[in-house]
C-alpha cells in the first residue's frame, strides 16, 4: 500500500462503523491512561512501597496470561464488534470500583489489586478482537488509511490521558475515576452503535488444538517469532515506567502534574514517529530498523536512570518512545502480512500475550528489582539489559536482524 494523501486518508472517516469504533478506542483509552496515573500514585501514597508499584502490574497480567488463549479463540469464533463492546463495559465497571475504594477512605491496597484483576481479564478479551477487527471493519484499499488514522488517535490518547490524569489528582484521585467512567461509559455506548460487521468466523469448538493454533503459527514463522520475543524480552527488562511515581517523587521531586508530563513523554515520542512513519514507511533494511528501535528504548533507560534533571529524563522518556513505535510498526506489519482472517484473533492473542508480558510483567520485574538494588540500580540494570537482549537476539535470528524488505511484500504500507 502506498501512502495516500490526505484527503484520501481522511476518507475513512465517511464510514460510519470504522467512525464510532475509532472514537470509542480513543475515549477508553484516555480513560484507561488517566486512571493509570492516579492508581499508580494513590498505591504509592498508601504504602510508599515500591514492591506495590510492581504487582500493579502483576495484577493485571495474571488473568491476562491465563486467558488470552481463550480470547483469541473467541475472537475467531464469535463477534468481535459484541466482544469490544462487553470488555468496555467491564472496564467502566472497574472505574467505578476505583472510586467506590477512593470513597471508602480505605488505606488497605488489595481491594485495588483485585479490581486490577478483573480490569486485566477484560483487557485480555479486548485485546485480539481490537486488532483483528480493524481489517473487517474497512474497505482493503483504505486499510492504509485506517491503521495510519488509528494509530495516530491512538498515540494522542496515550499523550493527553496522564497529563489530564495528573492535573485531575490534584483535585484527588475520585476526580480521576469519576472522570475515567464517565469517558468509558461514552464508549461503550458509540461501540453498541456500530453494526456487526462481517469476518471468517472459526466454527471449531474450543479444545487445546484449535486454542493453540495460533501459538503453533506463530513458531513456524520464525521471523515473526523473532520479532514478537523481541520485544518481549527488551521491554521485559527495560519496563522504567512502572517506576515513574516513584522516580518523579523521590529523584525528580515532581508531584502528580510532573507524573503526568512523565507519563506522556513516551507516548509523544510514539506519535511523532508514528506521523513520520505514516509519511515515509519503512521499506528498506527493515530488520536494522527493528533491531535500531530497540537499542534506542534501552539507551534511552540508561539515560533516565543516569539523570535527575527533569528534562532531561523528559527527553529519554520521549526517545524511548520513539524507539519503541518503530518495533511495534514492524511487528505489526509482519503480523498482518502473514496472518489469515480465519486466525487473526488467534495470531494476535499470542501477540498480545508477548506485549502484555513486556508491558505488565515488566512493571512487576522492575518493583522487583527496585526493591532488590534501590530505584535508580533497577532502572540502569533494566536498560543494560535491553541492550544485551538486542545482541544476543541479533545473533539468534540472524534472517530478522538482516531483512532488507517485508516478506512477500515489496513496499511496507502507511503506519
Amino acid at each position: 500500500m502506498s501512502v495516500q494523501s490526505t484527503s484520501s486518508g481522511f476518507s475513512v472517516l465517511r464510514n460510519r462503523n470504522f467512525s464510532f469504533y475509532l472514537l470509542a478506542r480513543v475515549l477508553g483509552t484516555l480513560a484507561v491512561q488517566m486512571q493509570s496515573v492516579a492508581i499508580g500514585w494513590q498505591v504509592y501514597e498508601i504504602t510508599g512501597n515500591l514492591f506495590d508499584l510492581g504487582l500493579i502490574g502483576l495484577a493485571q497480567f495474571a488473568p491476562f496470561l491465563a486467558l488470552i488463549l481463550f480470547a483469541g479463540h473467541a475472537a475467531d469464533r464469535y463477534n468481535r464488534r459484541t466482544i469490544i463492546a462487553l470488555c468496555m463495559s467491564v472496564q467502566l465497571l472497574c472505574s467505578l470500583l476505583l472510586l467506590g475504594f477512593t470513597l471508602s477512605g480505605s488505606h488497605v491496597v488489595w481491594p485495588v489489586f483485585a479490581i486490577l484483576v478483573l480490569f486485566g481479564s477484560a483487557r485480555a478479551f479486548m485485546a485480539p478482537a481490537t486488532q483483528a477487527i480493524l481489517k473487517n471493519m474497512v474497505p482493503l484499499e483504505s486499510f492504509g488509511a485506517a491503521v495510519a488514522l488509528s494509530s495516530s488517535t491512538f498515540h494522542v490518547a496515550v499523550i493527553a490521558g496522564p497529563v489530564l490524569g495528573g492535573l485531575l489528582y490534584l483535585a484527588g484521585p475520585r476526580s480521576v475515576y469519576l472522570t475515567s467512567a464517565a469517558l468509558l461509559l461514552c464508549s461503550v455506548i458509540l461501540m453498541s452503535r456500530t453494526k456487526s460487521v462481517p469476518q471468517a468466523l472459526n466454527t471449531a469448538p474450543a479444545t487445546w488444538h484449535t486454542v493453540l493454533e495460533g501459538l503453533r503459527f506463530v513458531r513456524s514463522r520464525p521471523i515473526v517469532l523473532g520479532a514478537i520475543s523481541l520485544d518481549l524480552f527488551a521491554v521485559l527488562f527495560g519496563g522504567a515506567t512502572a517506576l515513574l511515581p516513584a522516580y518523579a517523587r523521590d529523584v525528580l521531586h515532581a508531584g502528580p502534574t510532573g507524573l503526568g508530563l512523565l507519563r506522556t513523554a513516551p507516548g509523544a515520542g510514539a506519535a511523532l514517529c508514528t506521523i513520520v512513519l505514516a509519511m515515509m514507511p519503512i521499506r528498506r533494511h527493515v530488520g536494522a530498523f527493528m533491531f535500531g528501535g530497540v537499542a534506542l528504548f534501552g539507551v534511552a533507560t540508561l539515560v533516565l536512570g543516569a539523570t535527575a534533571s527533569f528534562a532531561v529524563a523528559l527527553a529519554a522518556l520521549f526517545l524511548l518512545g520513539v524507539g519503541d513505535m518503530v518495533s511495534v510498526y514492524i511487528r505489526h506489519l509482519l503480523v498482518q502480512f502473514e496472518t489469515p482472517d480465519a486466525i487473526r484473533g488467534r495470531v494476535s492473542a499470542v501477540n498480545s500475550v508477548f506485549i502484555g508480558a513486556s508491558n505488565e510483567l515488566g512493571e512487576f520485574e522492575s518493583g522487583l528489582t527496585a526493591g532488590w538494588f534501590g530505584l535508580v540500580r533497577a532502572i540502569l540494570l533494566g536498560g543494560a539489559a535491553t541492550l544485551v537482549v538486542t545482541g544476543v537476539w541479533a545473533r539468534a535470528f540472524p534472517v530478522l536482524s538482516r531483512m532488507d524488505r517485508f516478506p512477500h511484500h515489496g513496499k511496507a504500507p502507511s503506519a
